[in-house]
């Protein structure tokens, strides 16, 4: 089961920053990350969302992939494999965008509107779903950018044992 977690920072681009290192420990296995967003509010009250997960790219490549795949078999049938790949690539990639930019994948895109307009002009607040975390390691390490928890969909009891371990670090 996955689990949301919304980190509220005092600078415009601390959400960003705490995203990198969340990204070099899931390369040491202590997070398992499964989708991130950034909410930056300026000074002016402007709002900029940045997701972490392109899901247009992420399934233009996989379509290319697939078509190419595709595209060759169907052209061995006709005597023309390479023809059919370039068809099948060019087909699989278009396909493959239109359904990642109408996938519906990690976290709710309302939610994070909803949110991300109560946070103070001139902070950012980093959106988290992850599958596990070795909060030993990883609580530490977001000690010196000051996080405020301000949504998590764990149990009351643990969101106390969160804010309670993060404000004793802080």
């Amino acid at each position: 089961m996955s689990t949301l977690v919304v980190l509220g920072f005092d600078g415009l681009h601390t959400a960003d920053e705490v995203l990198n290192k969340l990204r070099s420990l899931q390369k040491e296995y202590l997070i398992d990350l499964e989708d991130a967003c950034v909410v930056e509010r300026e000074a002016s009250g402007q709002v900029h969302v940045k997701q972490a997960v392109n899901l247009t790219a992420l399934g233009a490549a996989t379509g290319v992939s697939r078509g190419a795949l595709w595209g060759a078999l169907v052209g061995i049938l006709f005597l023309n494999p390479l023809a059919g790949m370039a068809v099948g690539a060019i087909t699989g990639a278009g396909a493959g965008a239109l359904a990642g930019s109408l996938a519906k994948y990690g976290i709710d895109d309302d939610f994070v509107k909803r949110l991300s307009a109560t946070i103070p002009e001139g902070s950012s607040a980093l959106f988290v779903l992850f599958k596990s975390v070795n909060e030993d390691k990883v609580l530490p390490e977001l000690e010196p950018y000051k996080p405020r928890v301000l949504r998590t969909s764990l149990s009351n009891e643990d969101e106390e044992k969160l804010k309670a371990e993060l404000s004793r670090i802080a």
